[in-house]
């Protein structure tokens, strides 16, 4: 079954998630029924996107979907669609118990990591706690920037006849870093003090892409590195792939006669498309204590980045310096 299926990205954004448990024995029955519920789904107007997640090792069989369309009303038009309460009603017996659901309104899409994990905690907040709420709110996230892996955090407001529970969804940069949280003594500590001002709340946890369908800005501060940190971290992959390139593609082209113009487009091809889908992100993983604003606030760190990128400027020009001497 493919996890994913997309049409369009756009300006407003309304999404849905919903974990529901399949009986044992029926997932493949479920695989099939969401493929065609997904497909549905695509011939709704307004229809962005639609991403299916598998439970995670050792977790129960709980699986999450997550539709996203263009606005609210589009996707209440198919949250409330008798072609979607006929598909419900076809896999009831696939399910064991109700499903758990929440429609988040906005959500600005970002760029992520392949091993990024996301969770998503509903709370049923106490009528008159709202502000309360929001203040233990901010305490928290102060906490969590101090967690190992934290990548940021979004909360979203019910959103009035359609969902009544506020909705926070965050993200770490691994599974393991995000568990660390969730267990920990301070985030214990936190919903003890919180309790108060929420009748019960509920934790889903999401891999992959979904967490890339939001900007999680780090409460004050933006989540992209400042422009030389970026313009440092590309050169140190930008320089070794058009080395290579050059002395690979560069010269067997030459022994083509391919005219220069046409062999510079496509070493560029190349080098954009080995950028963008090799190396960066191993960059970007690699330097993420120094990339990331919420990690390199330190002195140290900041040195301790600089001079990381800068022997690999030493190490890349001498390795190409000796390689290039041998072959020149």
């Amino acid at each position: 079954m493919s996890p994913r299926a997309s049409r369009a990205s756009a300006a407003e954004n309304a999404t849905v998630v919903t974990s529901q448990k399949v009986r044992e024995g029926r997932t493949d029955e479920y695989q099939r029924w969401q493929d065609k519920t997904n497909r549905a789904a695509r011939e709704f107007e307004g229809f962005v996107a639609a991403e299916v997640y598998p439970p995670g090792a050792g977790e129960e069989n709980e699986w999450v979907t997550v539709f996203r369309f263009s606005d609210m009303d589009h996707l209440t038009a198919w949250l409330d669609s008798s072609r979607r309460q006929a598909l419900l009603h076809e896999a009831s017996e696939l399910f064991d118990g109700p499903p758990k659901q929440e429609v988040l309104q906005g959500g600005t899409p970002a760029q992520q990591a392949p091993d990024v994990v996301t969770a998503v905690i509903s709370h049923e907040v106490r009528p008159g706690h709202e502000q309360a709420f929001l203040n233990w709110q901010e305490k928290t996230l102060e906490a969590q920037e101090k967690a190992p892996g934290f990548m940021g955090s979004e909360l979203f407001k019910p959103v009035q006849g359609v969902q009544e529970h506020w909705v926070v969804v965050f993200r770490f940069d691994s599974r393991e870093n995000l568990d660390d949280w969730l267990e920990s003594d301070v985030r214990q500590a936190l919903l003890d003090e919180g309790s108060k001002h929420f009748i019960s709340y509920d934790v889903r946890k999401v891999g992959s892409a979904f967490s890339g369908w939001f900007q999680f800005d780090h409460g004050k501060g933006g989540t992209a590195p400042p422009n030389w940190k970026q313009a440092m971290s590309v050169v140190l992959a930008l320089y070794p792939t058009v080395m290579v390139l050059n002395l690979t593609v560069g010269v067997a082209l030459e022994k083509l006669s391919v005219r220069g113009y046409i062999g510079l487009f496509f070493s560029n091809v190349l080098s954009v498309s080995a950028l963008t889908w090799l190396l960066m992100p191993l960059v970007n993983r690699g330097l993420a204590f120094w990339l990331v604003p919420d990690r390199s606030r330190s002195r140290r760190v900041q040195l301790l980045g600089v001079a990381v990128v800068m022997l690999g400027y030493v190490v890349s020009i001498g390795v190409f310096g000796l390689i290039t001497h041998q072959i020149w």
